[in-house]
């Protein structure tokens, strides 16, 4: 215990639960109190949460969040704190044994509609025009014409379409419905098959390789920009790293007889960090104008199903190209705001990575520097959920710490389903010297589900080790996949890569071994590529190694390569951007 030792700082430094709404900044994943996973035929491994294929709409200023078997939605006012309403979407309305999976979410003049998969006629279509309030009815009892992982758009001329499909030998269809009846007008027209014979990032497989299976195509969303029609979709599984959503942009919202054009890399994709996948989403517009996309992420350890969510800033270029920042997309970024840029952060920097870790007690192989490894398959856990329960981080030196990241683990779980009263209570300590410490975070009375915190300081603080210590768990022990504390360690910025080398394949085009001169100041490298030199939208994060197996391409373009090193001090300059025919 710390008691003997504590030292108060005033109290308008202390971060508690009502300053967190004073944040500039979030951190992926995104923090919501994702359920337990409801069918116990998903528990492989253990209980857990789980959530994807995730929904965001901009209605009447607001966000609301849908997402995978929730039994309900959220909402936000800033897409930070988000506020969650028990409803179960039910097939049909007066049923009690399902839930809502995959779900569509529509805009219709002032009403919101909601629609969740099913291959049956059986679903009922919902609508809301106060779903602040939670007040929902049925609009169509029976939505005759079904549909797994669905999409609405509403075009500006009113028309509503549909799209719709998940398979790894269809391709994802499209289909007008009628504003009064919902009855489809004509049959539904394929929008988009893979073509990963062309595509590398379309591969099945965590390597891109297509072992076991063929590649998936899932997760329809339709967006329209300058008179163009941006037709996203994911692929190739939901349980990979490179788990992606990929656009198609065509001239007319059903793509059947007209020419369309695939951009040749994922819209988001996010291969490397702590929190990977980017997959099977939606993109959104914020009150500033700015496009964001929301997508699954991946756990995929204790079930194929266990995932999460993240927000990436989007937009399109001056060419109209679609594009998606996930480069440093797990460090903390900026929210909507009419100051800052969409896709800024503010250069807080990772600053206890493979640092030395302390703990209370640890529960067999659930090691404690599984905390600062940056996997969030990987996690550290104490021998109970005894408040009491500790893990200290040692930041290496004296540091500026800005943010600190709690993302809690699930071992040994009880729950199944959505529990309304799930909280997490915690203490945050700091210390110059690990002796004497400072209370830096309190959360002991705490009544809010918080698996991912993040709290964004109000005063930066001076620190060379941060203390977490439990008070409650709602469930299972008291465990850690990642205590990240962010900021700046004072220091020098890493220099930058002075050699890259990309060899692409002969044999096949979508391939290429990457490798680069190590830089001694740093502990991982954005890696950008793109099929045009100002076009390097996609990024890499690579941890340790300084090669890496690249298999994304589209084997009929030229592509441009840069790197730049990355420390607790920043990141460096980037390395000229590269031509590999």
């Amino acid at each position: 215990m710390l008691s003997k030792k504590l030292i108060f700082i005033p109290l308008f430094l202390l971060l508690t639960a009502t300053a967190v709404g004073q944040q500039k900044t979030y951190c992926n994943p995104v923090n919501v109190d994702y359920g337990y996973t409801p069918f116990p035929s998903f528990v492989e491994w253990g209980k857990h949460r789980a959530t994807a294929d995730p929904v965001i709409v901009n209605y009447k200023g607001d966000f609301y969040l849908f997402s995978t078997n929730q039994w309900g939605y959220w909402y936000s006012t800033d897409m930070l704190n988000w506020k969650f309403n028990e409803r179960k979407f039910l097939r049909p309305w007066n049923d009690t044994k399902d839930e809502l999976c995959a779900p569509a979410v529509g805009i219709i003049g002032d009403t919101m509609l909601v629609f969740g998969s099913t291959y049956t006629s059986k679903f009922t279509l919902w609508m809301s025009t106060n779903p602040k309030a939670n007040e929902w009815k049925p609009l169509v009892d029976s939505f005759e014409i079904g549909g797994w992982d669905p999409a609405f758009f509403t075009d500006d001329d009113g028309k509503l379409y549909m799209y719709n499909g998940s398979s790894n030998n269809y391709p994802v269809y499209g289909v007008e419905l009628n504003r009064k009846t919902f009855k489809p007008i004509g049959t539904r027209v394929p929008m988009y098959l893979l073509q990963d014979w062309r595509y590398g990032w379309q591969r099945f497989g965590e390597h891109m390789d297509n072992t076991f299976l063929d590649p998936f195509i899932e997760g329809a969303w339709m967006t329209k920009h300058n008179g163009k029609y941006y037709f996203q979709y994911g692929a190739p599984g939901t349980e990979f790293s490179g788990y992606a959503d990929g656009v198609v942009v065509g001239s007319k919202p059903l793509f059947e007889g007209i020419e369309v054009k695939p951009q040749s890399d994922p819209l988001s994709i996010k291969a490397g960090g702590f929190s990977r996948g980017a997959g099977h989403g939606a993109t959104f517009m914020d009150n500033f104008n700015n496009y964001w996309h929301v997508s699954t992420s991946i756990i995929c350890v204790k079930n194929t199903w266990e995932r999460r969510m993240g927000i990436w800033p989007t937009g399109f270029d001056k060419d109209d190209v679609m594009w998606c920042n996930t480069a440093l997309g797990d460090y903390p970024l900026y929210l909507p705001s009419a100051s800052k840029p969409a896709g800024d952060g503010p250069g807080w920097m990772l600053l206890n990575y493979k640092k030395p870790v302390l703990t209370s007690s640890t529960l067999g192989s659930f090691y404690p520097n599984n905390a600062v490894d940056e996997s969030i398959k990987t996690y550290w856990s104490a021998a109970s959920a005894d408040k009491g329960e500790w893990i200290q981080t040692d930041l290496g030196n004296v540091s500026t710490v800005n943010a600190v990241q709690i993302n809690y683990a699930d071992q040994d779980a009880e729950f199944l389903g959505k529990q309304s009263t799930t909280y997490h209570q915690y203490k945050l300590y700091y210390s110059l010297d690990g002796k004497k410490w400072t209370v830096l975070v309190d959360k002991s009375n705490n009544k809010t589900d918080v698996p991912h915190d993040y709290v964004e300081l109000p005063v930066p603080v001076q620190a060379k080790y941060i203390r977490l210590e439990n008070i409650y768990m709602p469930t299972g022990k008291f465990a850690i996949s990642g205590l990240r504390v962010f900021g700046n360690g004072g220091g020098a910025k890493p220099d930058a890569v002075k050699s890259l080398i990309v060899l692409r394949t002969e044999k096949d085009k979508r391939s290429a071994y990457i490798k680069w001169q190590p830089v001694d100041n740093a502990f991982a490298y954005n890696l950008y590529y793109g099929t045009a030199p100002d076009k390097l939208y996609s990024c890499i994060m690579i941890y340790d190694f300084n090669e890496y197996w690249f298999k994304a391409m589209d084997l009929k373009k030229t592509y441009y390569f840069s790197i730049e090193a990355i420390n607790e001090n920043g990141v460096s300059e980037k390395y000229k951007t590269m031509k590999v025919e």
